[in-house]
């Protein structure tokens, strides 16, 4: 069967600039873009029809920090932008929509407040994406700064249980190594999760999109590999289109 594989490169802002993270570690950022938008007119024009866009600033303090650069990267790409980042309440929600957002990433909300999350995808649908972002096994939260008792497998089964049709899996160890994804991780959530699984973290290569895209996954998010000229999206793009999970015909 013919399914559509998506390639979503990545905005991660700090500090309004756009960056790149060494597994999740605020110390360790390297900045690839002084504007945010522009990166978003680049992937673009390279085919991209979804951007991954992260309030890094906004995970860390617990509310968007970043609305205004959402905003000029809404204004600059036509693309569909995922978004989040500090989305912990209705106001922030309401926020991040109204600055561009199509679809916004619950993550730490998953672990604390899965009531609030649930009544989210009664009035939002697909437009709530589960953030589940793994560190040995274990969900992480706020921002990657804490790790919570809740295990992936709870996670995954939790955020079928409240209605969510689209879920972000973060490998948080391969986040920003370019050292390839945990394709067991992902194969383990994509079997259990009866919703859609975008996967990110470790992306180094084509051949790594094409085997995250073999375990079933709906989109894979690149980042770090894009910034430093490892992978070429629009070539990543032609890779993966209108292929097979079976049969590599690129």
């Amino acid at each position: 069967m013919v399914r559509s594989f998506e390639v979503i490169p990545a905005i991660d802002i700090l500090d309004g600039r756009c960056v790149r993270l060494a597994q999740g570690d605020f110390a360790r950022a390297s900045v690839f873009r002084e504007r945010p938008e522009d990166a978003a007119v680049e992937w673009e024009a390279s085919g991209a029809t979804t951007i991954h866009v992260v309030d890094l600033d906004g995970a860390k303090a617990g509310e968007p920090a970043n609305l205004q650069t959402l905003a000029a990267i809404r204004q600059a790409t036509r693309a569909t932008i995922q978004f989040g980042g500090g989305l912990r309440n209705d106001d922030a929600i309401a926020a991040a929509l109204e600055a561009g957002a199509d679809r916004v990433v619950v993550g730490t909300a998953l672990v604390t407040d899965p009531e609030w999350v649930a009544r989210l995808c009664q009035r939002h649908g697909e437009r709530i994406v589960a953030g589940i972002d793994a560190r040995d096994g274990r969900v992480a939260a706020a921002g990657w700064l804490a790790t919570s008792a809740l295990t992936v497998a709870q996670a995954v089964e939790r955020a079928h249980s409240i209605g969510i049709r689209w879920a972000l899996f973060t490998d948080i160890a391969r986040d920003g190594m370019l050292e390839g994804p945990n394709l067991e991780s992902l194969k383990g959530v994509v079997a259990q999760a009866p919703f859609d699984v975008i996967a990110s973290g470790g992306v180094t290569s084509i051949d790594d999109l094409l085997a995250i895209r073999d375990t079933g996954a709906a989109a894979a998010i690149v980042g770090r590999a894009l910034y430093a000229g490892r992978i070429d999206l629009r070539a990543a793009i032609l890779a993966c289109d209108a292929t097979t999970a079976e049969v590599r015909s690129c």
